[in-house]
């Protein structure tokens, strides 16, 4: 049976931090890339990773290679996932950082830079906490402008790839907030992708926001650099005017959707010309043969686990 809900570690709702409070200035990324010595490049398909780090290290996506031509089998790994929280006496949405996420952010020249210097993209994704806050409900474009330079201001100073949109458990209408409404994650992704026009900008293609991209005559489809189906074990196309390089309709969970499904759902992105797969919950075990399931389709090599 295809799993077809992703499992989440509920992250910190109610510990309101100084950290998590803080709108992020813009300074230098906190451990400096060195200079960029990627993998050799491949053909094929752009292959992401999800990585929970409650529980599992976001290094786990440069342990994989192609045995033919050494290129990463991943090309982009997401940081699953900070917050966007909802503060009762401001009345005002702010980005959050669980511990692990902090210390994820706290230590990129260890955690984050040895990707890049594969490179391999590394994005910040944003989910909803359960607190009424979420990217649909900004009550204001001012407000929304607000969130997006905190997720900007982030990026910038931990000198990240980009940032994830999952709009999953807001639970709109919390704490006295808003319903989802038309105009405020135009707002928000107009803003973002004007604060940072050379990052990345995905969507996790679920929840209010994804259907709601267009508004007073401007639609933020072509804002996106990519957006993925959320079913794991299964194909279904985004529901995006985005070009098919930019959309994965494939969508698989290593270790629980099985080697047949994940190789079929491969094969079928190269067939139709899709180029983008989508996997998620790499953990820190050797999973070189659900990794290769995928990459023998997508590249026509196996793929090698290094510690």
């Amino acid at each position: 049976m295809f799993h077809l809900i992703r499992r989440r570690v509920r992250t910190a709702a109610l510990a309101l931090s100084a950290i998590a409070a803080l709108t992020f200035g813009a300074a230098t990324p906190t451990g400096a890339a060195a200079a960029t010595t990627p993998a050799p490049r491949k053909q094929g398909p752009t292959s992401v990773a999800y990585v929970e780090v409650n529980n599992h290290s976001i290094l786990n996506v440069g342990k994989y290679t192609l045995a033919n031509g050494g290129g990463n089998a991943f090309d982009v790994a997401l940081i699953f996932a900070a917050n966007i929280n909802y503060n009762t006496d401001t009345k005002t949405a702010y980005l959050h950082f669980n511990e692990n996420v902090q210390r994820v952010l706290d230590n990129v020249a260890t955690e984050v830079r040895p990707l890049q210097r594969k490179g391999i993209k590394v994005i910040l994704s944003v989910l909803g906490n359960h607190q009424g806050a979420g990217f649909a409900n900004f009550p204001s474009q001012q407000a929304a402008s607000a969130f997006a330079k905190q997720l900007s201001d982030a990026v910038a100073k931990y000198g990240l790839d980009g940032i994830d949109f999952d709009d999953e458990y807001a639970k709109y209408g919390t704490n006295g907030t808003g319903q989802p409404n038309s105009s405020s994650f135009v707002h928000l992704v107009t803003a973002l992708r004007a604060n940072m026009p050379d990052k990345i900008i995905s969507l996790y293609n679920i929840g209010p926001s994804a259907s709601r991209l267009s508004y007073g005559g401007v639609d933020i489809s072509s804002k996106f650099d990519y957006a993925w189906n959320p079913y794991y074990g299964t194909w279904r196309v985004p529901g995006i005017a985005l070009p098919k390089t930019k959309l994965s309709p494939a969508a698989v969970q290593i270790g629980r959707t099985s080697q047949r499904t994940a190789a079929s759902l491969a094969r079928r992105t190269v067939r139709d010309g899709y180029g983008v797969y989508l996997t998620y919950n790499l953990d820190g075990t050797d999973r070189s043969a659900d990794v290769s399931a995928f990459t023998r389709e997508l590249y026509g090599s196996d793929a090698v686990y290094t510690p």
